[in-house]
């Protein structure tokens, strides 16, 4: 059953379609929280997080804004923020930030094909990334792969809001250019 049908049937209330989108995607969700977290506890937490608002937002899917494993990926990478940033407030000296190489998933029992896919995604967006400037990238990196909110990339970098917001714009939008 195509994912899309599964998200519909479970704005629905209907639990085995549910079933059927959590044995699809947990092992992967929970491999890309746990390279992140490196935290057993923490990345089923991550998991159970993710499906539980899954089941509450299910309707709010949109399928032209994306796939639904696209989705699912950005409410993992939203749960794993949260608790890094979480964890930063609680051990500040503890690194807890992701590094740009570390932003993909041990992938093991997934579909092969999957893995090809997900696999070129990143290069794609690795590649993408390259191309822009030095400045907009940096912005974009910590934002995107460490976390940091605009006010605290410019605190960070000593620079202003609006600078930061500009830089973070123009990346996003020839990021979209380069990736179609």
């Amino acid at each position: 059953m195509d994912d899309e049908v599964l998200v519909s049937r479970i704005s629905q209330g209907d639990r085995a379609a549910f079933s059927i989108l959590y044995d699809r995607y947990s092992r992967v969700l929970y491999s890309f929280a746990m390279k992140s977290l490196n935290s057993r506890e923490e990345s089923e937490e991550v998991v159970l997080d993710v499906f539980s608002q899954v089941w509450r937002i299910a309707d709010r899917y949109v399928a032209s804004k994306g796939r639904v494993d696209t989705w699912l990926f950005m409410v993992t990478r939203s749960r794993i923020i949260d608790r890094l940033r979480k964890r930063q407030r609680t051990v500040p000296s503890e690194n807890v930030f992701l590094q740009l190489s570390e932003i993909q998933s041990e992938q093991s029992g997934v579909d092969p094909f999957e893995d090809v896919v997900i696999a070129e995604r990143r290069e794609q967006v690795l590649a993408a990334l390259k191309t822009l400037p030095e400045e907009q990238r940096s912005v974009i990196e910590l934002a995107y792969y460490q976390g940091f909110s605009q006010s605290e990339i410019a605190q960070k970098t000593g620079l202003s809001l609006g600078t930061i917001k500009t830089r973070a714009r123009l990346g996003l939008s020839k990021l979209k250019s380069a990736l179609g």
